[in-house]
């Protein structure tokens, strides 16, 4: 018997209909996900006039069934476009969203660090040199008076602010990485 030779036509065979469904679903989702997103970052994103329209046109619907089937509109202008593309802008989006919250928790960890310990403040000055520490230090005083009368606060999301201010200015400061690493290590 002879050994079957890989027929070049096999590539040609037709998709099975599970695999088709499975792809359907994979582009009505990534729909669903710009579906999802602000009109800022839509804009952002590569895609052909029809399925812009018709994702703003999902957005603007409240009714469940009729945004369940525009979802399947959505899915089937997908076929019909590359969608990579779409996908690295929606994974852009959600990297730029985690660094976000990472310095969100960067600046807030900071400022917690700065209620627990004045001597932070000479760090600080060390690297924004044009930090104004007479402001850091009364919105300090000001958030710890209102953490201990149990007050709105307002002091303490100010002194967050502040800090947010020096961090747009500068890049990360250098005693933070620092203190990461001996974390790391020890």
């Amino acid at each position: 018997m002879r050994d079957a030779e890989p027929d070049p036509d096999d590539d040609a065979l037709p998709e099975s209909k599970t695999r088709r469904k499975k792809d359907m679903l994979e582009l009505q989702a990534l729909g669903e996900a710009l579906v999802a997103i602000s009109g800022e970052r839509l804009h952002a994103v590569p895609m052909p006039d029809a399925l812009r329209d018709a994702v703003l046109e999902a957005q603007r619907i409240r009714q469940r069934g009729a945004k369940r089937r525009q979802l399947q509109y959505i899915g089937r202008l997908m076929r019909e476009v590359d969608a990579e593309p779409i996908r690295r802008a929606l994974d852009e989006f959600a990297g730029r969203s985690r660094e976000h919250a990472a310095r969100q928790h960067r600046l807030e960890h900071l400022r917690e660090q700065l209620l627990e310990d004045e001597t932070i403040l000479q760090q600080l000055a060390e690297q924004w040199p044009g930090a104004d520490l007479q402001q850091l230090r009364v919105q300090r005083r000001n958030a710890l008076k209102e953490r201990q009368l149990g007050k709105a606060p307002k002091a303490y999301r100010q002194l967050f602010r502040l800090l947010r201010e020096l961090d747009d200015g500068a890049d990360r400061p250098r005693w933070e990485a620092a203190q990461e690493e001996k974390d790391h290590e020890g």
